[in-house]
């Protein structure tokens, strides 16, 4: 059973939280406070924590950006409206997720569903491809990219580079249909698993962070290449 831990610091919110995806098969822990919440993923694995923006003790922001340093579980932020999204900076320190109240908990329990159906263990995970044009059993290389979909390894130059779970989704998915160009549209409901809503700043931001980890130079990237007006590929360099 996967254990999802909440930080949240209100308690009736928080239960029904907790009740809701107890009634969905998942177990739950809960940390009224930041430092509570800390303590807590420091000392077992969790597969999902779910944070509050405004938890006391420290900012959420803070927070996330620890979590993310130390944990590879998908996070995803709660805000209390919609002047709090910042969705550079949200996406930028790590979270996989967010949510502006109020929000249906039809919305909630599919937006965990997602996040943790894409972050399963090594060969468990399974990119959603158009092709099967990388092999599951057989690293896949191009230029001084290679990846190791079977382990999840990401190297450049062989050294190994470390991606989370929706960088590498991202990456995996691109690789897997070369010189293909996808919308951010396409590109947030496939591997997202959502409709865009409006969230497509959350593509642009893993774009950029992939291109950090894996170009030669990101401001020239010449692996995952912008085409003007339409959207992004894979160049499938030899």
């Amino acid at each position: 059973m996967k254990k999802i831990l909440i930080i949240e610091d209100h308690g009736v919110i928080s239960k029904l939280r907790k009740d809701t995806l107890e009634a969905g098969g998942y177990a739950v822990e809960l940390a009224a406070s930041a430092d509570a919440g800390v303590q807590k993923a420091m000392k077992e694995p969790f597969a999902m924590i779910i944070l509050d923006l405004a938890v006391p003790g420290r900012d959420g922001f803070d927070i996330c950006k620890i979590f993310r340093q130390t944990a590879d579980a998908p996070i995803m932020m709660i805000l209390a409206t919609h002047e709090e999204v910042d969705s550079i900076r949200i996406l930028g320190l790590g979270a996989d997720d967010y949510l502006v109240k109020p929000y249906s908990m039809d919305e909630f329990m599919a937006r965990v569903g997602v996040q943790l159906s894409r972050h399963l263990p090594n060969n468990e995970q399974q990119a959603h491809t158009d092709t099967a044009e990388i092999s599951p059993h057989n690293p896949f290389r191009a230029g001084i990219l290679l990846i190791d979909r079977l382990a999840r390894k990401v190297y450049v130059e062989e050294c190994e580079v470390a991606l989370t779970a929706k960088e590498l989704d991202l990456l995996l998915y691109l690789a897997a249909n070369p010189n293909r160009v996808f919308t951010k549209e396409e590109l947030f409901e496939r591997v997202w698993g959502l409709d865009s809503m409006g969230d497509l700043p959350t593509v642009t931001v893993h774009i950029s962070k992939l291109r950090e980890k894996i170009e030669q130079n990101p401001s020239k990237p010449q692996v995952i290449e912008t085409v003007w007006g339409s959207g992004y590929r894979f160049n499938k360099q030899e």
